[in-house]
């Protein structure tokens, strides 16, 4: 699967976390002339704009549904910001105090974004709902509001919004639909050209929001056109609310596994195998004695990954001849596979068994073997042990006095 399709997969739904994930390259670049620059920042002042018109027209005309998509907007601009602000500072070089580079901090900054879609999702559906319960339980709303559960219904249902939404909110549905499909098109055109997965990424999100205005506005339509349907207005917003809270509850989980160093996925573990091979192939020779990859892992720091590579060479190979393959692994591998930063290379030897990197994890001497018991005796026993090595420390330090 290329990268592109797993990127149009992971945004056809609002199913994987990857969604509010955005890779923001296109918004750091300096270049404004490049048209993939230009078609980003276009999607970002959209967003914008969007959020503010469809918050106020949602308000004014009284639709939950408007009103949610709107938040829904303002939580992709504020991705698009927060990761902004982040970005920069992650793709800074390594320091003596960051070894690793500044990666992570663009994951924290991820579990900022997933906090809020959160935040903005719950607030939508708790709306959506409270409008409910006063259209279809109006007493037992006016109870709740009167031990302070629920806000007060103002007299409200004998108002406008017992009527449903205004149909006026429908332009403004409508209008975010057509603007984003063109968005969606004019980005996937650039990206299909460039064969950029980081703007189809982009184009499908375009897509799932213009889904999300869709949403809107059936529930706006039915609940004018339909009798005593202004109850659809509302149950829209709680499907909208609950797209969003099934993204930031994927893109927390992504962030925290990040932060906890997870593997990195099969597919890029296969880029980096596939990379790694190749620039062996200039090497080899076609004899048993060949270098091989045997083994590949890494973990994702921010946009940055971080690989480690095994290598299985002949016994007799030597420091020099080593080195030079590793500067040649090293060199591809960061050349060919986009987002990798970082290559260690370990190599052992061919006749070696079971390649794994788990080996390099130094396990506590005996203790996986020990019940508590001894190992609570083990522990007294080391501990008075010391003790009396001290106090004859002490001894012989007085005697040479």
């Amino acid at each position: 699967m290329s990268a592109t399709q797993a990127q149009a997969r992971s945004h056809a739904g609002h199913s994987h976390h990857h969604h509010h994930h955005h890779d923001n390259t296109y918004l750091v670049s300096k270049n404004k002339n490049d048209a993939g620059v230009r078609i980003t920042r276009i999607g970002l002042y959209i967003n914008l704009g969007m959020a503010v018109s469809k918050g106020v027209g949602g308000y004014v005309f009284h639709s939950q549904a408007l009103v949610a998509d709107a938040i829904h907007s303002l939580t992709d601009l504020v991705s698009d910001i927060m990761t902004l602000a982040t970005v920069s500072w992650s793709l800074k070089p390594p320091s003596e105090r960051f070894p690793s580079g500044y990666g992570k901090v663009e994951s924290l900054g991820s579990l900022g974004v997933s906090g809020i879609l959160l935040g903005g999702g719950l607030m939508m559906g708790w709306a959506a709902l409270i409008a409910l319960a006063q259209q279809f339980f109006p007493e037992a709303a006016h109870i709740a509001a009167e031990w302070g559960l629920l806000p007060h219904s103002h007299g409200h249902s004998h108002g406008a919004e017992a009527l449903g939404p205004n149909i006026n909110a429908a332009w403004l549905a409508g209008g975010s639909i057509l603007i984003k499909e063109w968005l969606y098109r004019a980005t996937l055109k650039i990206a299909n050209e460039r064969k950029s997965s980081v703007l189809a990424s982009n184009a499908y999100h375009h897509r799932v929001d213009s889904l999300t205005a869709f949403v809107a506005l059936l529930m706006i339509f039915g609940s004018n056109i339909l009798e005593n349907a202004s109850w659809l207005d509302p149950v829209g917003g709680l499907v909208i609310s609950f797209m969003v809270i099934q993204a930031g509850v994927g893109n927390t989980k992504a962030a925290l596994y990040e932060l906890a160093d997870v593997g990195v996925e099969k597919e890029m573990r296969g880029n980096v195998r596939k990379a790694a091979t190749k620039a062996l192939a200039d090497i080899n020779t076609g004899s048993p004695d060949d270098v091989s990859v045997r083994h590949v892992q890494g973990v994702k720091s921010g946009q940055n990954y971080l690989m480690d590579v095994e290598l299985g060479v002949p016994g007799t190979c030597n420091v020099e001849q080593t080195r030079k393959i590793e500067n040649l692994v090293r060199e591809r591998v960061g050349g060919k596979v986009r987002g990798v930063k970082k290559v260690r290379v370990r190599f052992v030897s061919n006749t070696t068994d079971q390649p794994d990197f788990l080996d390099e994890f130094i396990r506590p001497r005996e203790a996986e073997n020990m019940s508590p018991e001894e190992s609570d005796h083990e522990h007294e026993h080391d501990h008075e042990h010391e003790h009396d090595h001290d106090h004859k420390g002490d001894g012989s330090m007085r005697k040479r006095k």
